[in-house]
């Protein structure tokens, strides 16, 4: 394929599209749960500090959540407030019965330690599925939740796989996970698995990560390194799902993949923004969802 000629039926995928119908799924089974529990769903968000970006991150996770019916309820704590005071809040929160999801926004400011502060969170409401708990249960393929992140990637493969007639069974199948963290490239790796991929883990270190991206069939980048993947790399046909956000100089949002390039020569691809990241709220909603609907089958 020649630079600037796309491949035939390339499918752009639209994680905002995706997220929305979601969401309207889970306003119908919030009324259900809702006249059940005598109350809605409940979601507590905990921002501590000032980052601008976190803010945003938090209104917009707030906004979604009222949408679909759910109560979000708001914790600021103060930059310099200390651990114990977050952890004293965290605690509190497990205990209330109309809490059934615990959202603790990250990056914390410099000096709390994330890890004590996400191991605190109750692994029943842990809907970011973060804790060392949520994550050993992935390992053992018995998931309390699944991290959203990587659950909203795989909803995006499979609906994609969908659109473009292919069905939902990813057998055999080749897959690159570039990114090897807690929060996406290893539970995405394991996610992958359990659909019966053959995966490869990639980092800063492996050699020949060009040759590993065009064997792949799935293609997932999660290293914050803009426009890393290149349209060469990316093997014919494949599906590409790009978690990086990058914010150029200029102030533009990129991925860790050429979009444009993907575009050339892929199956499908996901564009940033608008791809993962919509996704990533409606699979921390759709848990929250989970959890309420938990409580009733325990009543």
């Amino acid at each position: 394929l020649g630079r600037g000629i796309k491949v035939a039926n390339f499918l752009r995928i639209d994680g905002k599209a995706l997220a929305l119908a979601v969401q309207g799924e889970l306003r119908d089974e919030v009324k259900s749960i809702s006249s059940a529990l005598n109350r809605p769903p409940g979601l507590a968000v905990i921002l501590v500090g000032d980052n601008p970006a976190s803010h945003v991150y938090v209104a917009s996770k707030e906004r979604a959540a009222t949408n679909c019916g759910i109560t979000p309820f708001d914790f600021r704590l103060a930059e310099n407030s200390s651990q114990k005071e977050l952890i004293e809040l965290i605690h509190s929160l497990n205990l209330r019965a109309d809490v059934d999801g615990i959202l603790l926004q990250l990056p914390l400011p410099k000096g709390f330690d994330e890890e004590s502060a996400i191991g605190s969170i109750a692994p029943e409401k842990d809907v970011d599925g973060l804790t060392a708990n949520s994550q050993g249960h992935l390992f053992r393929d018995a998931p309390i939740f699944e991290p959203c992140t990587p659950k909203g990637v795989m909803a995006l493969i499979d609906d994609a796989r969908q659109k473009l007639g292919l069905g939902e069974d990813l057998s055999g199948l080749r897959a690159l996970v570039i990114g090897r963290s807690s929060l996406v490239g290893k539970p995405v790796a394991l996610m992958l698995l359990r659909r019966n991929c053959t995966v490869t883990m990639a980092h800063s270190r492996t050699k020949d990560l060009e040759e590993e991206c065009r064997r792949a069939d799935i293609l997932i980048a999660a290293v914050g390194r803009p426009n890393m993947v290149k349209r060469e790399w990316i093997k014919p046909g494949s599906f590409v799902l790009d978690v990086g956000i990058n914010r150029l100089p200029d102030g533009k949002l990129v991925g860790d993949v050429d979009f444009v390039g993907a575009s050339e020569v892929a199956a499908a691809a996901t564009p940033v923004p608008g791809g993962v990241g919509p996704m990533t709220i409606a699979m921390l909603l759709k848990n929250t969802v989970e959890s309420a609907r938990r409580k009733i089958s325990s009543q």
